[in-house]
């Protein structure tokens, strides 16, 4: 039997995200799909909608047979990190055959040609991507700028599509990572269809964007009723459940107070500790915190934003102050060493039998709980699981402590 890989978030899981597990065991011809999900935060520095055992139920009710946890330490990364980590896990497995991602062009060759190009970090490439970072560009344009220049100084010509576009920026980074740790794993890669990634609109009566629909859900007159169009009915019964179990939808400014008794406290050499702090923002952060007229994460965001920085870098940077994530913890050199254990969320009858492959051939430990191993990626997803907690309606302790305590989800 052949497995396919699928990297993905699932903030919440939609028909887009339907179609593209079903697609994706059609073009590769696989029997199995192993999806690697974020934890409680994700890629873009912003809290999950719903915990990550909610989600590895959508998954499972989707068609996922096994559910394994992107670690924040790399789920909260840019796209080269957040990349890496999760097809190295992918990798480790030693059952995944293939890898599936949309892209927004489709253009599988095109992107391989780069990874190719860039995968090595060729020193005039990086030479071209500091230039573009001193000139004030934020880093997804720097990389897309420098790209195109060093792809055309190497007789590429001009690339047909936008590396800015957030599915082909991480589509390359998944090519890239392949290459790096020398996978046998096989990519594949389908157009995204009828929504952009981060769509805020709704111009589809079937398909919508997460971003649209969590637009939907947390608006003034937001309603889970709203997200039935585009949605699986799984995943509208477990966001019904976990709503009236007071435990979604939960967004940034649910943690505004933990955040701000930080950044209140610690002066400018601690706030510069921590991880995603760079080029003096720890003094932009002390500057405008007394001109902010409410202590929002929204209002704060707004007053940090430059040219410079993008949403999503100071949001990843206001996480990393939130959980305690310091530098030293996350360099690319501990980060390129990769996960140390594979954390099972979920699996399914067929994920089971999974799982007991993986038992022979995986190349690092698998595991269903926090207590089975010792690592620092671990114990910093058990201390994400309790911030998150601190979202809830209600506070239980037992809430905080659930990767010690909760099993993995089966159907």
């Amino acid at each position: 039997m052949s497995t396919v890989g699928v990297i993905v978030e699932y903030n919440p899981l939609h028909n887009g995200h339907l179609f593209h597990l079903q697609q994706s065991k059609k073009i590769t011809g696989s029997d199995n799909v192993v999806a690697v999900m974020s934890g409680h935060f994700l890629q873009r520095g912003e809290p999950a909608l719903a915990d990550k055992w909610a989600r590895a139920e959508m998954a499972l009710h989707a068609g996922c047979d096994l559910v394994l946890e992107l670690p924040v330490a790399y789920s909260a990364q840019p796209a080269q990190w957040f990349a890496y980590g999760a097809v190295s896990l992918l990798e480790a497995t030693g059952v995944v055959d293939s890898i599936c991602f949309g892209s927004e062009s489709g253009d599988l060759d095109s992107l391989m040609l780069m990874a190719s190009l860039l995968a090595d970090e060729p020193p005039a490439f990086a030479a071209l991507l500091a230039t573009k970072l001193k000139e004030g560009l934020p880093y997804p344009s720097a990389f897309t700028a420098a790209a195109k220049a060093y792809l055309q100084d190497q007789g590429m010509g001009e690339i047909a599509f936008s590396l800015e576009q957030p599915n082909h920026t991480l589509g390359l980074h998944y090519l890239i990572s392949l290459r790096k740790i020398n996978s046998r794993i096989a990519p594949y890669t389908l157009r995204r269809e009828k929504s952009e990634y981060n769509q805020a609109d709704i111009t589809d009566g079937q398909i919508a964007s997460a971003t649209a629909l969590r637009k939907l859900l947390l608006g003034e007159f937001g309603s889970l009723e709203q997200l039935t169009p585009f949605a699986p009915p799984s995943t509208i019964e477990i966001l019904r459940r976990e709503m009236n179990a007071g435990r979604a939808p939960v967004h940034w400014e649910h943690f505004a107070r933990p955040l701000f008794h930080e950044l209140l406290r610690l002066d400018e050499a601690d706030i510069a500790s921590y991880a995603e702090v760079t080029e003096g923002l720890e003094y932009r952060i002390k500057k405008v915190l007394p001109a902010l007229q409410k202590l929002t994460v929204f209002e704060l965001l707004q007053a940090l934003k430059t040219k410079r920085y993008t949403h999503t870098k100071l949001q990843r940077m206001l996480l990393r102050i939130l959980l305690g994530h310091h530098k030293e913890k996350l360099t690319a050199q501990r980060l390129a060493t990769g996960i140390d254990y594979i954390r099972v969320l979920g699996f399914s009858e067929r994920g089971q039998r999974l799982l007991h492959e993986m038992r022979t051939k995986a190349a690092i430990p698998v595991i269903t709980s926090a207590a089975r191993i010792a690592s620092p990626y671990l114990a910093m997803d058990a201390r994400a699981t309790a911030v998150y907690s601190l979202a809830f309606d209600k506070a239980d302790p037992s809430a905080a402590m659930r990767d010690y305590t909760k099993p993995p989800i089966r159907i």
